[in-house]
């Protein structure tokens, strides 16, 4: 029995011995293994920082160099984001400037406006029972500027003026003959028909030189108001007919506009309305005032015409140029 124990004793021994160093060794290797993973964690801790660092400066990089503009050489994803950066920008500023512009326009409409003079008309050679004439003096010229009563166009008037002597002469006659019945008459020697007959021919003596004279006051053209020559279809020594145009002329003074708005407008429009209106020519803007509204709409265009009245003389302004006019909106 003791030599079973002491077999045993020793048995269990030898065991213990021999399983000792490897638990020992086993358990150093697992403390030198959760050192070696704690390093790395650490060591892919400190790498990811690294790498997200690094990546995080050159996004701003290019983030700068976009925004500064500055033509740097970028290759693959870097310029797509710069671009696409670059055009989002842009977008947004035309979208801001869209806004802005409705904004400025709110309340308000944009017509096309067109200046006209205040009183214009074409001149011709007058009286249809006049003869051909020519021309002897044409004393103004194309955009030339006149007064009131000024002679603009002067004609041969040699076979008027010879006319208007012969009238003269048969009233003298006439009027002779007229008072010779009367004396003849207070003898009883002449009757009342040739009395009368004698009186007929006079008052016709008396149209007749009426008749000369009127073809003497056509034998020139004045002015009828200050104003400017617009178009000379004429030149000296020319003869002319009855009837045709030689100068288009323009009055001088504020000028009008005329406008076609649309006719939802009518209830902010009335006459002596305010507006204001930019001519394309000068770029500058100035007032006018309404005049005249016409009294029926254009039913395809639903528009209505109206007339308005520069508050002023401006010289640089000339019939013909063409703007904007801004109108209250609905």
């Amino acid at each position: 029995m003791i030599y079973w124990l002491s077999g045993s004793l020793a048995i269990l021994i030898l065991v213990t011995v021999l399983l000792t160093p490897e638990s020992t060794e086993s358990t150093e290797v697992d403390a030198e293994k959760a050192t070696n993973s704690k390093v790395v964690k650490t060591t892919v801790a400190t790498d990811t920082k690294a790498v997200t660092n690094s990546l995080a400066q050159s996004i701003n990089v290019s983030s700068e160099k976009s925004q500064t503009g500055v033509g740097l050489k970028t290759t693959g994803s870097d310029t797509k984001n710069a671009e696409t950066l670059v055009d989002s920008n842009s977008d947004r500023d035309d979208i801001y400037e869209n806004q802005v512009k409705e904004t400025s326009t709110v309340g308000t409409e944009i017509v096309r406006v067109l200046l006209i003079p205040d009183q214009e008309t074409t001149v011709s050679r007058s009286g249809s029972s006049l003869a051909a004439a020519r021309i002897n003096k044409l004393n103004v010229t194309l955009g030339s500027t006149f007064k009131s009563g000024n002679t603009l166009i002067t004609f041969n008037c040699n076979d008027p003026r010879a006319r208007l002597d012969m009238a003269k002469a048969e009233l003298s006659g006439a009027v002779e003959t007229h008072t010779a019945k009367l004396r003849m008459q207070g003898l009883d020697q002449a009757g009342d028909v040739e009395v009368s007959l004698a009186a007929s021919v006079v008052a016709k003596a008396r149209a007749d030189v009426s008749l000369a004279e009127l073809q003497i006051r056509y034998c020139s053209i004045k002015a009828p108001w200050d104003g400017r020559v617009a178009k000379v279809y004429v030149r000296n020594h020319m003869t002319v007919t009855p009837g045709q145009p030689m100068l288009d002329l323009v009055k001088s003074g504020p000028l009008r506009l005329r406008v076609n708005v649309p006719s939802r407008l009518l209830n902010q429009l009335k006459v002596d309305s305010k507006i204001e209106v930019k001519i394309d020519e000068t770029g500058k803007t100035y007032q006018a005032t309404v005049v005249a509204i016409n009294s029926r709409v254009d039913s395809v265009s639903q528009t209505v015409e109206i007339e308005g009245l520069m508050s002023q003389d401006f010289p640089e302004l000339l019939a013909g140029m063409s703007g904007t006019a801004i109108m209250p909106a609905m």
